[in-house]
């Protein structure tokens, strides 16, 4: 193989690559977001205490919510009931889920 084409096959996989870490099963997802439907699911939802609005996840970009997804396993992020959602979850379900979330069109 010649220089420059190696060049270029090396160039092409470090394009490709950041679309391989965001690999996720969306129907799987859509089964391990469930719990997610609870507080995400309800449009214009505010918890009771303390009082905030509920972000909207749904149509955000699949890498955002794997590395909020992992900030709040890691206690990066600080939410109590995020951190305890995210705290047992292994990297493929926080890619099945993101995967799911990124597709869904629905109030989430």
């Amino acid at each position: 193989m010649t220089g420059l084409l190696r060049l270029i096959v090396l160039l092409c996989g470090l394009c490709l690559a950041p679309a391989a870490l965001a690999e996720g099963d969306p129907e799987a997802g859509a089964v391990k977001a469930e719990t997610c439907l609870g507080c995400h699911g309800i449009a214009r939802y505010k918890n009771v205490y303390p009082t905030y609005k509920v972000p909207k996840v749904a149509g955000q970009s699949a890498d955002y919510l794997v590395v909020a997804l992992k900030a709040y396993q890691s206690g990066e992020r600080s939410h109590p009931t995020m951190r305890s959602q995210a705290a047992t979850m292994t990297e493929q379900d926080m890619q099945d889920i993101a995967a799911f979330l990124s597709q869904y069109s629905g109030d989430m």
